[in-house]
């Protein structure tokens, strides 16, 4: 019997400890801002490489300017975040798990995401690989 009751007391106690380690507040309003802007006509990509946390809130705005069916396939990291929404032109869209975003004119996709699982997940523009449109985000 006292066996018994000195399980329930430890179980208890261990309860407020375990509740302590959930998040609070909301991971959105301290979300850091990263940005990729790509001129598909000049063939340059601003920024190649992103080192990211899992577990923080992040919104991405990807614009590429002279586009002719320019896409930025980036799968891998698609797959190993949890992504929130995807927003063009103030319209969200709610998806699992693209493989691309694909541009026919001038725009930017704002994808707001917390990365789930650590690793290096590669990002590029189909056919211009070797010309510098593609990247790479580290997510510790």
């Amino acid at each position: 019997m006292h066996k018994v009751l000195a399980v329930a007391a430890c179980a208890l106690f261990a309860l407020p400890v375990a509740t302590a380690a959930h998040a609070e507040g909301n991971l959105a309003s301290n979300g850091t801002s990263l940005a990729i802007n790509i001129d598909a006509e000049q063939l340059t990509l601003d920024t190649n490489r992103f080192e990211i946390e899992t577990g923080k809130y992040y919104k991405l705005a990807i614009t590429v300017t002279n586009p002719d069916d320019t896409a930025l396939v980036m799968p891998e990291l698609f797959r190993n975040v949890w992504i929130n929404q995807i927003v063009v032109d103030d319209l969200e869209i709610k998806v699992q798990t693209p493989y691309s975003l694909e541009w026919d004119a001038d725009g930017t996709f704002t994808v707001t995401f917390v990365p789930i699982r650590p690793g290096e997940y590669d990002f590029w523009v189909p056919g211009y690989e070797s010309r510098g449109l593609k990247g790479t985000f580290v997510v510790k």
